[in-house]
């Protein structure tokens, strides 16, 4: 979000992700010209791939911007993917956030009267309204959405306990899940990680792409949705 912040308004445009990598291209070119006079023309052997985003059409994406940074309301149609259906809001733009190279906006959301994360790419029919945004603290903020594991966090209400086997212990460790992440070696090779969540719901598909090289510990109502998550997809393959 910082690399947004730092443009004004006026200054944000359709092609902004384009602009960014191009930057971030030239910050690179400078580096290496500083360590190699040839190194320029190797610039191709370093790649950064573009993979995981969901959408490369934002076209509210400056609107947003402008709003957030301006501190305006929005009227916004947001098509939610857990349920399938699409409802008008009118929110305060609070923070945008680069997670997983997708953007999400942090919103006040007027008609919830609470704090809510919106996928800026379900974010349609938006329009500038006159009325200022309602101000939410940073440690609000913060309290509300940053205090547990995921995007979509919340209060954290649970600790997870996973225990991965020795093979997968190194990568685990190294991993940065989450802030306030608790690990440690246990005597066998494995590797113990506590992590605090509210939702659990992307926790759990992080956890299913270790596979056999993790077990939940606890809670057990974790463990169960694990379970039940490798059951269906094993399943599949009976």
């Amino acid at each position: 979000a910082l690399m947004v912040m730092q443009k004004t308004a006026s200054d944000i445009g359709h092609g902004f992700l384009n602009d960014e990598l191009g930057q971030m291209r030239h910050r690179i070119e400078k580096t290496l010209g500083r360590v190699s006079s040839t190194a320029i023309r190797e610039l191709d052997r370093i790649r950064i791939p573009d993979f995981g985003r969901r959408s490369r059409q934002l076209p509210h994406f400056p609107l947003i911007a402008a709003a957030l940074l301006e501190r305006k309301r929005l009227s916004t149609s947001y098509a939610s993917r857990s349920r399938g259906e699409k409802r008008q809001r009118q929110v305060s733009p609070q923070r945008l956030i680069l997670y997983k190279n997708n953007w999400y906006l942090d919103v006040w959301c007027h008609q919830a009267d609470n704090l809510r994360t919106f996928s800026t790419e379900n974010i349609s029919e938006v329009s500038t309204l006159d009325s200022p945004a309602r101000a939410i603290d940073p440690a609000t903020l913060d309290r509300w959405l940053a205090r547990s594991y995921g995007i979509f966090g919340g209060e954290a209400t649970d600790m997870a306990v996973l225990k991965f086997t020795a093979n997968a212990a190194r990568w685990a460790a190294d991993e940065s899940w989450f802030p306030d992440q608790q690990g440690r070696f246990l005597e066998d090779g494995s590797y113990e990680l506590s992590i605090p969540y509210g939702n659990p719901t992307e926790l759990i598909m992080d956890i299913c792409r270790y596979g056999p090289d993790v077990e939940v510990l606890a809670p057990e109502s974790l463990r169960g949705a694990v379970a039940e998550k490798l059951r269906c997809a094993a399943n599949q393959y009976v």
